[in-house]
């Protein structure tokens, strides 16, 4: 086990300071507390709760709370956290009321997208529309949907950076669209339950990330490039290394996440990413660059100059604008401390 550097966990309480005292006073449920975003937001309660005397009380739903008490102890002994076993499509609601309530649960999988897009459908809906009813049920004042920049579809490639009034879609007759539309219809729904009852549903639509807790042998491409330095092996690149991506440090992330929650405006959506967009190809010579080893990137097809690369990359003006939020760590300095922690690992 390594813990997050606790000048990270800082450097979020620095930039989020705005959201202290609702959150001092707040008791918060958060589904999917335990993946690679619920990790962060628990590490940065964790800081603030050790460090600045933060008294939040916040409930995680988990699938296996023995798994996770195993997995990471010093999150799951964290004061003032419950773990509520439970799938959350159909859990069992906890009982008192709730200031704040966090939906982050989504199997961000490739994998199941493809092979059970039906199953991935319904996490996504079912899950939103059981964890909204329970908000009313609690009276929670404030809802964070964690939402994603898959909702607007493939990025037309002519668009540099895609911003949130683009009306873009995913194909609805394609299978594979399934994560996407989940996405699309829970923003929706929560609007549309928030217009019904006295709640602030505020919705951040993430691109994406890099740091510690981030599966690095998935279908994350930044992951894999990581994983190839950490065994000081060649980084292959499936395809041509000719699209666009953006990556945000997962310390920026969380802030991010925290004042969007307290202090976006209510009914509305924010990207949260990275405006630095590199090719996979150049991405890949960053990651190799970080390392004391000269590691080759072999990629394994030769782009065709007719076809313009795919892009994913967000344009944040209303988390800049409305937040005064930015990205705080460059991508090099990203991947050389995510490169630290898994060394220590």
């Amino acid at each position: 086990m390594s813990f997050i550097e606790e000048a990270d966990l800082a450097h979020v309480w620095k930039h989020a300071a705005s959201c202290f005292d609702e959150l001092d006073a707040a008791r918060l449920f958060i589904t999917g507390g335990t993946g690679f975003f619920g990790c962060w937001l628990l590490e940065s309660l964790r800081f603030a709760k050790a460090q600045l005397g933060l008294r939040t009380e916040v409930v995680v739903l988990t699938r296996d709370p023995d798994a996770f008490r195993l997995k990471r102890p010093h999150l799951a002994n964290m004061p003032g956290l419950t773990l509520l076993a439970g799938d959350v499509q159909r859990f069992t609601y906890p009982s008192g009321l709730f200031t704040h309530v966090i939906h982050a649960a989504t199997e961000a999988s490739a994998a199941l997208n493809q092979e059970q897009p039906l199953m991935m459908l319904d996490t996504i809906t079912q899950g939103t529309r059981h964890t909204l009813k329970f908000a009313e049920q609690a009276e929670a004042r404030k809802f964070l949907l964690v939402s994603s920049g898959a909702v607007y579809g493939v990025q037309p490639p002519t668009l540099s950076h895609v911003d949130e009034t683009y009306v873009g879609a995913p194909d609805p007759l394609e299978p594979m669209s399934a994560y996407g539309l989940g996405k699309r219809l829970a923003e929706h729904m929560s609007v549309v339950h928030a217009k019904q009852h006295d709640m602030e549903v505020k919705i951040a639509r993430c691109f994406a990330f890099v740091g510690p807790y981030l599966p690095l042998t998935t279908h994350f491409a930044i992951g894999n490039f990581i994983h190839n330095a950490l065994n000081q092996e060649a980084i292959h690149i499936q395809g041509d290394g000719a699209p666009y991506r953006s990556y945000l440090y997962a310390a920026d992330l969380v802030i991010w996440l925290w004042v969007i929650l307290c202090k976006g405006q209510p009914n509305r959506a924010y990207h949260v990413g990275s405006e630095e967009a590199v090719t996979l190809q150049e991405l890949a010579h960053i990651v190799a660059g970080t390392t004391n080893v000269n590691l080759s990137v072999v990629v394994a097809k030769e782009r065709d100059l007719s076809v313009l690369p795919s892009r994913y990359v967000p344009k944040t003006h209303r988390a800049q604008h409305e937040l005064q939020l930015k990205q705080y760590v460059s991508l090099e300095d990203s991947i050389k401390r995510t490169i630290r922690w898994e060394s220590k690992r």
